[in-house]
């Protein structure tokens, strides 16, 4: 199979590093993913999002045809989705007041814990 520059394929998650994801394809190539090109957001740990023997779709940067390697790119096709961790969290009820009310009770129970050591 002749893959060129901007083709949208699919392949199988074989190796997950730091830096990056490792696919291969039914035509014997292989490719990687770049951390940098899974997501428009920050990637912090992969793992959290692909897993090895997940299917994705990639769009190709780059091909050489002698290693049989491919380039790849999963923004704009199957972009991360990562929920915005800087959203609001909504403030309950009671506030502090739970906390306030059992904390000196716990530090007691885990300083006399800690003398039976």
């Amino acid at each position: 199979m002749m893959y060129k520059k901007d083709d949208i394929i699919v392949g199988k998650v074989t190796g997950i590093a730091k830096f990056g994801i490792f696919l291969t394809f039914d035509s014997g190539y292989t490719g990687m993913v770049h951390i940098s090109e899974m997501s428009y957001n920050y990637v912090n740990d992969i793992n959290e999002y692909i897993s090895i023997g997940d299917e994705i779709e990639v769009r190709i940067l780059g091909v050489d045809n002698k290693m049989q390697r491919l380039q790849l790119s999963m923004k704009d096709v199957s972009d991360i989705k990562i929920t915005n961790k800087n959203a609001k969290i909504k403030e309950t009820p009671h506030g502090f007041a739970t906390l306030r009310k059992n904390l000196p009770h716990w530090i007691d129970k885990k300083m006399k814990n800690a003398k039976n050591i």
